[in-house]
C-alpha cells in the first residue's frame, strides 16, 4: 500500500493498524512475529520516519506492538475493531489495563480451576494437557506460545463445567495473555528462557492438581501462577540497568 508524502499521522496510524490486523487475520503474521521495518513503512506509506515512530509509539500504548532497538517491531496481540462480544467488556489498551486484567483473572480463574479439578471429564483433561504440551514446545515462537497459553487457560475454563467461565475467557480473547517484553529482547535470551520454563512449570503444577482432583491445590497453583505473571510483567517494564 502506498500513500502521498503528506499522509497525516492519524491516517497513517489507521492504515497501518488495518494492515497489521489484515496480516494477522490472513495468517501472514502471528502475535510475536516481526512487522515491516521503519524504512519499509516509510516507502510503502510515503511518510517520514517521525510519523512512523509516532505511530509505533501509539500502537505500543495500545498494546498491539512492541519495538526493540536494533530488532524492529513485533505484533503482540491481534487488534479487534469488531463489536465487543459481551456487554461491559473493554479493550486492553494500556499497561494499566493489563495489570488490572491480571488482577481480575486472579479471582475468576482461581475459582474456575477449582471447579475444573472437581468436574473435569477425561476429554477435557486431555484438552488441558494438549494445550500445555503445545505451550511447552513453543519456546522459540512467541506467537505460538501466546496462542497455546490462551488455549490452556480456556481449556481449564471449559473443564470447570460452568459455561459462564468459558464465556468470560472467550470474551477476553487472546489479549488476556500478557507477554513479557523479555520474550522479544536481544541479549536476554537466557533470562527470557528461564521465565518461559518457569511458566511451563507453573502450568504443569496446575494441570497436575486438576488431574489429582485437588481443588485447593489447583486454586493455589493458579493464584501463584497469575501473581507471578503479574510480577514478571511489571518487571519486564523496567528499563534495563
Amino acid at each position: 500500500m502506498s500513500a502521498s508524502a503528506g499522509l497525516s499521522l492519524a491516517k497513517f496510524l489507521g492504515a497501518y493498524r488495518d494492515s497489521v490486523q489484515t496480516y494477522i487475520v490472513d495468517g501472514v503474521i502471528q502475535p510475536g512475529d516481526k512487522l515491516p521495518s521503519e524504512n519499509a513503512l516509510m516507502v510503502d506509506f510515503g511518510v517520514s520516519r517521525t510519523v512512523v515512530r509516532s505511530a509505533l509509539t501509539r500502537l505500543q500504548a495500545e498494546g498491539l506492538v512492541e519495538t526493540e532497538r536494533g530488532r524492529g517491531s513485533f505484533a503482540l496481540t491481534p487488534p479487534d475493531d469488531g463489536p465487543q462480544p459481551v456487554p461491559g467488556s473493554r479493550p486492553v489498551a494500556s499497561v494499566e489495563d493489563r495489570l488490572h486484567l491480571l488482577e481480575f483473572r486472579l479471582g475468576v480463574e482461581s475459582e474456575a480451576v477449582a471447579l475444573a479439578a472437581r468436574n473435569n471429564s477425561d476429554r477435557q483433561l486431555r484438552a488441558v494437557n494438549a494445550a500445555l504440551e503445545q505451550f511447552a514446545a513453543s519456546a522459540d515462537h512467541p506467537g505460538h506460545a501466546m496462542k497455546a497459553d490462551f488455549e490452556f487457560h480456556r481449556a481449564i475454563a471449559a473443564a470447570s463445567g460452568n459455561p459462564f467461565y468459558s464465556d468470560c475467557l472467550a470474551a477476553l480473547g487472546q489479549t488476556m495473555i500478557a507477554m513479557p517484553r523479555t520474550r522479544l529482547l536481544t541479549g536476554v535470551e537466557h533470562y527470557a528462557r528461564d521465565h518461559f520454563d518457569q511458566v511451563v512449570h507453573e502450568h504443569r503444577s496446575i494441570a497436575a492438581a486438576i488431574a489429582d482432583g485437588d481443588e485447593t491445590a489447583a486454586s493455589a497453583a493458579m493464584r501463584s501462577h497469575l501473581a507471578n505473571s503479574r510480577r514478571r510483567f511489571k518487571a519486564s517494564l523496567r528499563p534495563p540497568a
